[in-house]
């Protein structure tokens, strides 16, 4: 059972536990990184326990760990190609279009993997999360292979960004599941997301990037007045 250590913790429960309601019998079930995802996973585990039938999809040996101290039968995508329903927390969302910035939990890969996977994908977030415009407040992690990646960072100057070698310790890089660097690049406001996703694919060594255009179906957000639940706009 993840410990609600402050009143933001109790915030991403709340939006977990709003989340659980969009989870139906027989799903195969994305399920994300982080300390707003743990939450989910831990109800999740409560309601396999009282009967459910779901498949879980982790997005990161940490999830995976959780999942099976829980109970929640998890698959692979050798056996299930499609997920009917991710949920996943994330680091900015955009007002109105619902973009995001995801990846500081370092499962960003994966966590894309399993999303563009998903029929639907529902994000949990606090209210402090949801911005005017991405960049606002977080950078944008960008995982690199770590051949070359001085080379990718400097093409990532390039674009505009300052970007910083995560570190798991002093001495030590962070290394993801994959086996790769995260490099986290600030851009300051991001006027055009999808563009910039785009133009950071296609730098070579760039394995994937934290940004999230057009992947929201919706955001639960949990504020001191209640859970509220964010669609698209419209466009």
């Amino acid at each position: 059972m993840v410990e609600i250590k402050s009143e933001r913790d109790r915030l991403k429960r709340d939006a977990a536990l709003r989340a659980l309601e969009f989870v139906k019998d027989g799903m195969v079930v994305g399920l994300g990184t982080g300390s707003t995802a743990a939450f989910l996973v831990d109800g999740l585990g409560e309601r396999v326990k009282n009967g459910m039938k779901v498949i879980g999809i982790p997005t990161s040996e940490r999830t995976a760990t959780q999942a099976r101290s829980l109970g929640i039968p998890l698959a692979t995508f050798a056996e299930h190609q499609r997920i009917d329903l991710t949920i996943d927390g994330a680091d900015e969302v955009a007002r109105g279009t619902l973009d995001l910035i995801k990846g500081l939990g370092g499962a960003l890969l994966r966590e894309k993997i399993v999303a563009a996977a998903s029929a639907s994908l529902v994000i949990i977030v606090d209210q402090e999360k949801v911005v005017d415009q991405l960049g606002d407040h977080t950078p944008v992690p960008v995982e690199v292979t770590q051949f070359g990646w001085q080379v990718s960072a400097a093409a990532l100057r390039r674009l505009g960004a300052e970007p910083v070698l995560r570190h798991a310790h002093e001495d030590h890089e962070f290394i993801t599941d994959g086996g790769n660097f995260i490099l986290d690049c600030r851009f300051g406001h991001i006027a055009d997301p999808a563009r910039l996703e785009s133009d950071i694919g296609r730098i070579v060594g760039v394995v994937e990037s934290g940004l999230f255009v057009g992947r929201s179906t919706a955001v639960v957000v949990a504020a001191a007045t209640g859970v509220e639940v964010l669609m698209p706009a419209k466009k």
